[in-house]
Formats: C-alpha cells, structure tokens, sequence
C-alpha cells in the first residue's frame, strides 16, 4: 500500500467505525432502559406483596388462623350446644348428610358433628371387643337381614347322552338382627362447661366411647337379644359330633376346669371347616391367656408366641388372639376360649348417626348429656365359630 492510498482507506473506515460505535451505544442505552423497568416492576410487585402480607397478619386471629375447615361452622355450633343449649347455630344449618336432616331438639336431640363423630367411631373399633373382627355394616332401618343357603346345588358326572337329574330346591333362611338403643349419660358441671380452656368434644367423645364400647363388648359375648344385641355365647351350645344349624359346637379338653396338656387346642382348630379356618381367631379373657401362654409342646416350645410388630397381635398354634375381657373366666363346664372366622359368623349391624340431648334441668347444677345409638348383633354362620369346654365331655 503506498502512502496516498492510506488516508483514503482510513478515510473510508471512520464512517462505518461511527456507526457502530453509535449502535454499540443504542444498545447498551435500550438495555439499562429495560434494566430500569424490570427493576422499578421487581419493586412494585415486592411492595404489594409486603402490604398483602402485613394485612394477612393484621387479620390472623387464633380462630382463624388455620385453614378451612369444611366442618367448622357445624363443629362451632355444636360447641355452642353442648356449652350453653343454644340450639340456634344447629337450626340455622344446612346439612347435606340425609342422617342429619331433621336437626330439632323435640325430635330426640342433635346429630354430633363430624369431627367427633369419628372420634367416638375410632374409639370403639380400637376397643377389644368383637367389633374389630367381626362384620360390620350400617344400615338406615330398623334391622338387618341376612339370608343363608342351606342347601347345596346337586351334581354328578354325565355321559354324552344320558340325562341330567334336576337340582333340588335351594332352601333359604332369614336371619333378622334388629338395632337395639345403646344409651349413655356422663354429665358436667355448668362451670366447667364455662370454661374456654376445657375441651368439651375431647371429653365428651371419651365418656360416651368408654361406656359404649363396654356395654357393646358385653352384649357381643353374652347378650340375651332382649333390647341389647344377641351374644354368640347365647345360642344353645352342642358337642361338635352333634353339631346342627342354629347351635354352636364345642370341644372338650377333657379336664373338669382345665386345658389339660393343650392337645384340645389343636382339636378345636381343625374342628373349623378349612374355608373358615384361614381366617380364625382365638377370643379369650386375660386370665385365661395367663394359662395359655404357660403351654410347651412336646420340645419345650411355647405354643404362645407374641407379635414381633407394633400393635401385632399375639399368636396361637399360628393364629392371632383377642383379649376380651367378656369371656368367661376358666372353670368346670365352661366356654372360656372360642375359635371362629368370626368376619363371617358374626355380624354387627348399626345405624351410623349419633344423638346428643342436652339436659341441664335434671341433676342441677350439672348438665346431663344423653347420648343414643342404634347397634345390633347375631352369629350370622353357625359353622364358623367352634368353643372350647373346660370340662371331660
């Protein structure tokens, strides 16, 4: 390059080196002005949400801190019932439950919200009663049907062109449980029930589940069927050699009041039809566990073995035991241990609502609180649940 054409070639660059320098400073001026707008946006948005934020607070009383709950004006109302009889929060709501509709004191007292409802409900299937093994259905009549097949279809093996004999008959029979009203009356004090700080459906919910899983747990075992639902031990109880439909079958240890060496134990387990024994369960008291659980068979080996998990039960020969305290105790000619499948044997029948009637007039200056529940029960297959007698025949 020779030396006039240098200063042409520069001459012709600074244009263009303008340019870009101009655009250079374009862009950088669009890309702080948008910095500046994200940011005044950025702060914007950080000031409405310190002001939502300082409202949310400013309004977060105790009762209203926490989140909704469905339950809640019911669960209020209810409150207000049981502390002071104003029935007005009750009236004034729209349930959408059918079993809680007719919500009017003259009728029989209020339904008891949700909330403690299921308190009471879990209370009494933790319970150890027959409840936690047997059947249970709601139901929202009177009573509760329950139809048995007695009869087995008739079958044989046919040539190709022989005849085929008919069936018989199947024959059919009803068993009835009717619910029968468990009742329970703890009371309070006018004053405690003034208290803010005493949690009045906590204790409510414990008074009325302990008396009602006590008395259930009873009429399971032993009730007569008169206005209390009938006991499995109840029903007319026969040697299982002389076992029949409507009776249930025992076997003898063959000690007057005792278990003797517990061969009688495996003798009652296979007494129970294969299609029941998969799923059987010993019921026993404890002090005839105390018994049990001293047995060893013919190697030194306890026939008792306890659950290896939390809230595993306890096993016999293989199978889980329920401690219910209803059983009879052990002695000569007694029914103290039963075996059964008692899912199918035995049924427990009941309306699922619950009644609160508040009464502050009969036992002043306490507040009485009559609680009502309707709950039927009956061995609904003989076949499934076998006793074992203390006694030699």
């Amino acid at each position: 390059m020779t030396k006039t054409e240098t200063p042409a070639a520069a001459g012709q660059g600074a244009p263009l080196l303008r340019e870009v320098k101009e655009a250079m400073a374009g862009f950088v001026q669009g890309m702080r002005a948008f910095q500046d707008d994200i940011e005044s946006k950025f702060q914007q948005t950080e000031e409405r949400l310190t002001m939502l934020d300082r409202k949310s607070h400013f309004a977060a009383r105790p009762q209203l801190a926490g989140p909704t709950d469905p339950a809640a004006p019911h669960q209020a109302a209810f409150d207000a019932y049981v502390r002071t009889g104003d029935d007005d929060g009750l009236r004034g709501l729209e349930l959408d439950t059918k079993g809680m509709t007719t919500a009017v004191n003259s009728d029989g007292g209020y339904l008891v919200d949700p909330q403690t409802s299921t308190t009471i409900t879990s209370m009494l299937e933790s319970s150890a009663s027959l409840r936690s093994i047997a059947s249970v259905v709601n139901v929202e009549s009177t009573s509760y049907d329950v139809l048995i097949d007695l009869s087995d279809v008739s079958s044989g093996w046919q040539t190709e062109a022989g005849s085929v004999a008919e069936s018989g008959t199947p024959q059919l029979d009803r068993i009835s449980i009717p619910l029968h009203e468990l009742s329970a009356l703890p009371k309070a004090s006018q004053r405690l029930l003034d208290d803010s700080a005493f949690d009045v459906e906590t204790w409510l919910a414990g008074r009325i589940a302990d008396k009602f899983a006590r008395a259930e747990a009873a009429a399971f075992v032993a009730g007569n069927g008169t206005d209390q639902p009938r006991g499995f031990l109840d029903h007319t109880i026969v040697a299982d050699a002389a076992w029949a439909w409507d009776k249930i079958g025992y076997i003898a240890t063959g000690t007057a009041g005792g278990i003797g060496d517990g061969d009688a134990i495996a003798d009652v387990v296979y007494a129970l039809g294969a299609v029941y024994r998969a799923n059987g369960t010993f019921v026993m008291n404890s002090k005839t566990a105390g018994l049990i659980r001293k047995l060893k068979d013919g190697d030194g080996r306890f026939l008792w073995s306890d659950g290896l998990a939390a809230a595993e039960p306890a096993r016999l020969l293989g199978y889980p035991v329920l401690i219910a305290e209803d059983m009879p105790d052990a002695g000569t000619d007694t029914f103290p241990i039963a075996f059964g499948d008692f899912r199918a044997g035995y049924t427990i029948a009941e309306r699922p609502d619950l009644r609160i009637l508040r009464d502050p007039f009969s036992a002043k200056p306490h507040v009485l609180f009559y609680a009502t529940k309707r709950v039927g029960g009956d061995v609904t297959d003989f076949a499934a649940i076998k006793l074992l007698k203390f006694g030699t025949s």
